[in-house]
């Protein structure tokens, strides 16, 4: 019943348009057909055939994708918690803790600072996160896997549509897993529905959803023997619960995120003309609007407190930061099939971010409560495409408020044909950190800080070029330039105690410009039913301090077997994937914030990982096996994932992904 008026108000009122007018089904006969009419029972009536592209899935930004039940290798790479590829991401233990960087972007989607605590909001479902449905029946999305010790992980989506031009869709994302290390446990849950609605005439669309998410995890602080007990091999401490971990029965830590959005964008075409021969759009003036309201919370609980942090005000810990937005945006879009499209927009932005108290520290400083404002903004969005020639443009600046923001991007692109393309990408912005790095409030005495009136704007700069061919792969090369690169570390004017650096944690801002390079290619080789999959990146580091820290090169290689099986009833597709990344100096993780820090004590990394799969499709259902890091043994125990936190050990997982229509 949680949910229940959330669901009532979704049926209750017609949301939505993914993306503009529905395309009249395809007649052309396809490779996969879904049982959508009989044809026997009325041979006679000219219906078309129902096939995977009347099953559409429509992006934040409104790209269309099909409905895809093929087993390919990127889908290997796709199955798992996030349901994307993880490539420059290195996991932790268990399912739901956080992900260390191993690779980085410094772009923005968002004019304004967000609540913070980044390392638990890997599941979090952001705006740009909710996809939309136009189907031509009812279908049904359902991955499954097991996790680690008492749990499994199950994401299902319906999709419905009641008409041609009313879709609407309930998800639900759930998992829990106890963890192999004492106190680990993680466990989540998120519920999104959405709406889109398209009049007969296409004049009024409107798009909408709703998600409820929270995300729970127990903290234990990493282990503190690692090379007495994790990598020293000793069979007692093979069963990992065995491992001491800093945080006991009495003092483990709790995180928990907590998060409720309301979304909603309609249009209306004031003008429209169509070609006189078709009914393809040639000009349009369209007036719309886009809501969103959202409160979240990140809050860190611990019964009694520990010295790991420094001292403490309480003996029992219950920090909370609390962040509650408002958005409103009004625009007017101009469309003609010559001119291409154009937008001009004004936005509205209010926030609220806030803690319980006020605190006035031993020395007299005072520490607000509360951080809240309203922003107004200006922004144009541009795009064109003549021929292979494609441009896009937005821009937005912040006329009134605080948090003096603005973001620039723009895009040129080139289509050769359907196998060759060439792009460029232009990003400049400038946005104030993450409220955590402005305002922090908590129990522990060092965790209290204002930097409202001393920390400016981040400024990144990126150029980036890339070169897409079914022939020669796909090379991305980007150049990034960070002015204020904010970040936590250690603060080098307070006495440090050893193996007790997060007491001292705070945050920063350099004041030497940081440049980062990232080089990536990606290409598949194939020989028969033998394929060999590539992915390598490339980084480099132009700084004055050591404040940003990546691996100088990651791999990951796939050599794979696909074939049809029992009278191609089954389609089999097994192989060893491969992945690397140089030693260097990996960030160090901070419960309390949920964050990473910068570490340059410890050098991690430089161990291969190895894992074996059999993945296999039975009509529109894929099955998956896996053993993860089959190496671990054999290998050597040095594989961490940040100081004192390892990586998985050899593990045996199992899962599967089924749709199906009615």
């Amino acid at each position: 019943m949680k949910y229940f008026f959330l669901l009532l108000f979704v049926f209750s009122f017609p949301m939505l348009h993914a993306q503009g007018k529905p395309d009249r089904p395809e007649k052309k006969s396809d490779s996969t057909k879904f049982k959508g009419f009989d044809k026997k029972k009325a041979p006679d009536a000219d219906v078309p055939e129902i096939t995977y592209k009347d099953y559409k899935i429509i992006s934040f930004e409104r790209d269309t994708t099909y409905l895809d039940t093929t087993l390919t290798i990127k889908k290997e790479y796709k199955y798992n918690y996030l349901r994307k590829d993880d490539f420059e991401l290195m996991p932790f233990a268990n399912v739901g803790q956080p992900y260390n960087k191993l690779g980085v972007d410094f772009e923005r989607s968002r004019m304004y600072p967000k609540l913070g605590a980044r390392a638990r909001h890997f599941n979090y479902f952001e705006i740009e996160d909710i996809d939309y449905y136009n189907v031509a029946t009812p279908m049904t999305d359902l991955f499954f896997k097991t996790t680690f010790e008492e749990g499994q992980m199950l994401d299902a989506t319906l999709a419905v549509n009641t008409s041609r031009r009313f879709n609407f869709s309930l998800a639900f994302k759930g998992f829990r897993s106890l963890g192999k290390y004492d106190y680990s446990e993680t466990e989540s849950g998120n519920f999104r529905t959405t709406a889109n609605y398209i009049t007969k005439n296409g004049r009024y669309a409107i798009r909408a959803h709703i998600t409820g998410q929270n995300i729970d995890a127990e903290e234990n602080g990493g282990i503190t023997k690692g090379e007495e007990q994790f990598e020293s091999g000793d069979p007692d401490y093979i069963d990992r619960s065995r491992v001491d971990t800093r945080f006991s029965s009495s003092d483990y830590g709790e995180s928990k995120v907590l998060g409720k959005r309301y979304y909603l964008e309609h249009q209306y075409k004031v003008l429209r003309k169509d070609k006189d021969s078709s009914r393809v759009e040639k000009t349009s003036l369209s007036l719309g609007h886009t809501f969103s309201y959202e409160t979240k919370y990140y809050q860190f609980l611990q019964d009694s407190s520990n010295d790991y942090f420094g001292s403490a005000y309480l003996s029992e810990v219950e920090d909370k930061a609390v962040l509650k937005t408002t958005f409103n945006e009004f625009y007017a879009e101009f469309y003609n099939a010559t001119l291409g499209r154009l937008q001009g927009n004004i936005s509205h932005y209010q926030y609220n971010y806030y803690f319980n108290s006020l605190l006035v520290t031993a020395d007299g400083e005072s520490i607000p409560s509360q951080l809240k404002g309203d922003e107004i903004s200006l922004g144009a969005r541009y795009s064109k495409q003549i021929g292979g020639f494609l441009v896009n443009g937005n821009a937005k600046y912040n006329l009134i408020g605080d948090l003096s923001t603005s973001i620039l991007d723009a895009t040129a692109g080139y289509r050769f044909n359907e196998n060759n393309k060439i792009e460029f990408t232009l990003h400049s912005s400038a946005r104030m950190p993450d409220f955590n790095f402005l305002l922090y409030q908590s129990d522990y005495e060092n965790y209290n800080w204002d930097n409202t009136s001393n920390f400016g704007n981040e400024k990144v700069n990126s150029l980036q070029f890339q070169f897409s061919s079914n022939k020669w792969g796909d090379l991305s090369a980007k150049y990034s330039n960070i002015d204020n690169y904010t970040y936590f570390g250690a603060d080098p004017d307070q006495e440090l105690v050893e193996d007790e650096e997060q007491a001292t944690l705070t945050p920063f801002q350099e004041n030497a410009s940081v440049g980062h390079l990232k080089v990536k290619y990606q290409k598949e080789f194939k020989l028969g039913g033998f394929a060999l999959n590539n992915t390598v990146m490339y980084q480099n580091v132009s700084q004055s301090n050591d404040v940003l820290n990546v691996p100088q090169l990651v791999t990951r290689n796939t050599l794979y077997f696909s074939s049809d099986v029992f009278k191609k009833a089954m389609y089999l597709q097994t192989g060893i994937t491969f992945k690397y990344f140089t030693s260097y100096n990996m960030d160090a993780y901070n419960p309390l914030l949920g964050e990473f820090y910068i570490q340059n004590d410890e050098k991690l990394g430089g161990y291969p990982m190895l894992d074996f799969f059999i993945n296999a499709k039975v009509k529109q259902t894929r099955i998956y096996l896996k053993a993860e890091h089959f190496n671990s043994s054999f290998s050597g125990y040095d594989f961490y994932s940040a100081p004192n936190y390892p990586y998985r050990d050899f593990v045996i997982r199992f899962g599967l992904v089924w749709n199906f229509f009615s």
